[in-house]
């Protein structure tokens, strides 16, 4: 096939072309090229960088420990110091033999406090605290109190028309075993469960309790009437039960299924449930009766479960094993405060100012500055617990001494360290 002929161009045109196609090959190679504005590249911005946070202090000793103002400055009464006083009475036979999560003290430090305390029973309140205790500052000192009291609500000891909500016993397969990530490493915290198939699983939940996974095995002590005041029951750790004969039974807490605490008023209030002045006691369980279900959905959500035993004598009982004392006890975070320890508050609210011991623990009580003050019972002390929410300042009133040997020995290790 023969090919397309072009036509013959002259030597002069060529050469023209020649040069010209140089000079414009010259000119893009001396001329930077912009790139298209749709494909242009942004300006570099520097890559923000997420502050690390310092992790946390789990003791008090080490979110710092400083000295406060003196015992006679703090204006205690005859009356309130009594109170007190009494209180830490009941608690100095645990307190002298207990170690102390905090690591503020020493088993030792108790001991004349207390022999003082137990002997002379005729002894002034706030003398007896100038006399024996400093004040202290855990961490920033910023305090944040709640309340709690010994709920009355319906209940039976034995089964009854209207009375539907079963009470557990501790269960008997609810372990507790120590867990650690590296099965030949020392132990870690300490986990709660059930074992099967030879392993440690999460306990049942309060879903699967309410739905019958610890029915028929003889676990229930009484029956409550209403759901939501045995909800709240729970919440408080132990309450009476007013049974249909007039009778009272006293229950107590026995166990806690390992699972966690979900605070659902401020789940209720996040989804609109709860109008802004409603997050009281109070305002949650009027929302949950306005549910279909009788809130018995949202009360699932907190997966925790308490169980109790019946309590006999004088009650109710602390987690020093003795017994609470309504405007006097507060429960704490034995990590930041030990447990049978003095401390004063001052607070936003005037019902919760003033000088309390601690005896409890909770759940949700965690941290330092941290406390549920204990009310007692009945309808006037519902009322302030359910609306107990108050700010301030904390300050923790610990044997003379502690807090300068507390000081020397950090003294003594940042000398070791440089």
């Amino acid at each position: 096939m023969g090919g397309l002929k072009l036509p013959q161009v002259p030597a002069r045109i060529s050469r023209w072309l020649g040069l010209g196609l140089l000079s414009l090959l010259a000119a893009c190679a001396s001329t930077p090229r912009r790139p298209p504005p749709d494909i242009a590249h942004p300006p570099l911005r520097p890559t923000p960088v997420t502050p690390v946070q310092p992790p946390k202090p789990t003791t008090a000793a080490l979110a710092g420990v400083r000295a406060g103002p003196a015992i006679e400055s703090l204006g205690l009464t005859a009356e309130s110091a009594r109170g007190a006083l009494a209180a830490f009475r009941l608690s100095c036979p645990a307190l002298v033999r207990r170690a102390d999560p905090s690591e503020l003290t020493r088993q030792g430090d108790w001991t004349a406090v207390c022999a003082d305390a137990m002997t002379r029973l005729d002894v002034d309140g706030p003398d007896f605290f100038a006399r024996w205790f400093e004040t202290a500052v855990i961490g920033d000192g910023a305090s944040f109190a709640t309340g709690y009291y010994e709920p009355e609500i319906m209940g039976s000891r034995t089964p009854y028309p209207g009375y539907d909500t079963p009470i557990y016993r501790r269960p008997p397969d609810l372990v507790d075993a120590e867990f650690t990530a590296n099965p030949n490493g020392p132990t870690g915290r300490k986990q709660r469960g059930r074992m099967q198939d030879g392993q440690l699983v999460p306990y049942y939940d309060r879903a699967a309790i309410d739905a019958g996974a610890l029915a028929g095995q003889g676990l229930e002590i009484a029956w409550a009437r209403d759901p939501i005041e045995f909800f709240f029951l729970q919440i408080q750790g132990s309450g009476r039960l007013l049974q249909p004969d007039g009778t009272v039974m006293r229950i107590g807490y026995d166990g806690q299924n390992g699972r966690e605490y979900l605070a659902i008023g401020r789940s209720m209030r996040d989804r609109g449930l709860l109008g802004p002045n409603q997050l009281s006691m109070q305002g949650v369980m009027a929302g949950l009766r306005a549910q279909p279900d009788g809130g018995r959905a949202i009360m699932e959500e907190d997966k925790s479960y308490i169980f109790f035993r019946e309590v006999v004598g004088p009650g109710p009982l602390g987690a020093l094993g003795v017994q609470v004392v309504g405007h006097v006890s507060v429960a704490a975070d034995p990590k930041f405060i030990p447990l049978g320890a003095p401390l004063f508050l001052t607070m936003d609210r005037a019902e919760a100012s003033g000088i309390w011991v601690a005896q409890d623990t909770g759940g949700a009580i965690k941290g330092a500055n941290r406390f549920d003050t204990f009310w007692g019972a009945g309808q006037s002390a519902r009322t302030i617990a359910g609306g107990m929410s108050a700010r301030g300042r904390a300050l923790l009133l610990l044997p003379k001494g502690t807090v300068a040997r507390l000081r020397a020995m950090g003294d003594g290790e940042a000398s070791a360290q440089r």
